[in-house]
């Protein structure tokens, strides 16, 4: 990780540091315990995701998909808020058992404040409706950051740092029964690991209870068409998993 890197991901850190010692000091003392978290809310699983003690307390204390979109505002946490055009959280049913996880906006992504609606999504939409018989409205679709990086190149990692509180509570508000995490910076920012996605795909693991499948991001398959037989196999080990007929490929 270059300097740069190092002190963006460092500056992220320390303001989710600052927003949870502020959020301690509101209850009169640093240390003192929280009172016991709300009962789950419906769609919410018991296995999903804990609070995340970086959290701003905003974020950690929504109850809904909505109340979280509204924590994270006109978010200028990372150096990619000056370089888009939309924020884009995620779309789909607020309490679907089947969630895809992307990387990030591309650019029609960022010009729809919609995620998946480029060429990609036009492939992961194949995927849903025509090889799981699902709408893209059963599901809930988002991904790791929630800007576009510019000209579409990685996301480094104080900005994945910046928005992964964002994705956690997305995930542990929606509770899905299974993950799908779309390619190598959505499997591994989840997992916690930097395990290459050719390692991992194909192979269910667990994220806080909850099952992950990582497989290939459909703008890989864009380039690499002959995968396109690998995905399918993964998706129908999630739609066992669903109890799901598979369909038309």
């Amino acid at each position: 990780m270059g300097d740069r890197g190092s002190q963006g991901r460092l500056a992220a850190l320390a303001t989710a540091l600052r927003a949870h010692v502020e959020y301690q000091a509101e209850l009169g003392e640093l240390g003192v315990l929280r009172p016991a978290p709300p009962a789950p809310t419906p769609g919410a699983c018991a296995g999903a995701a804990p609070r995340d003690l970086f959290a701003e307390p905003a974020v950690a204390q929504a109850a809904t998909l909505e109340a979280l979109r509204a924590a994270i505002g006109d978010c200028r946490r990372c150096k990619l808020a000056p370089h888009r055009t939309r924020l884009v959280f995620g779309v789909g049913n607020p309490g679907a058992r089947l969630a895809f996880v992307g990387e990030g906006p591309g650019y029609d992504e960022d010009l729809q404040g919609e995620p998946f609606v480029g060429r990609a999504g036009q492939l992961l939409t194949e995927i849903i409706t025509r090889g799981m018989r699902l709408r893209r409205e059963d599901v809930y679709i988002c991904n790791v950051v929630k800007c576009r990086p510019p000209g579409n190149r990685n996301p480094e990692p104080d900005e994945v740092a910046a928005c992964e509180p964002f994705l956690r509570r997305q995930i542990e508000l929606i509770g899905p029964e299974v993950i799908v995490a779309l390619g190598k910076f959505a499997a591994q920012t989840l997992l916690e690991t930097k395990t290459p996605i050719t390692k991992l795909r194909g192979c269910w693991a667990d994220y806080h209870g909850i099952r992950l499948m990582p497989t290939f991001h459909p703008a890989y398959l864009l380039r690499n068409p002959g995968d396109k037989r690998l995905v399918w196999e993964d998706i129908q080990k999630v739609m066992r998993v669903l109890g799901l007929e598979p369909g038309r490929r």
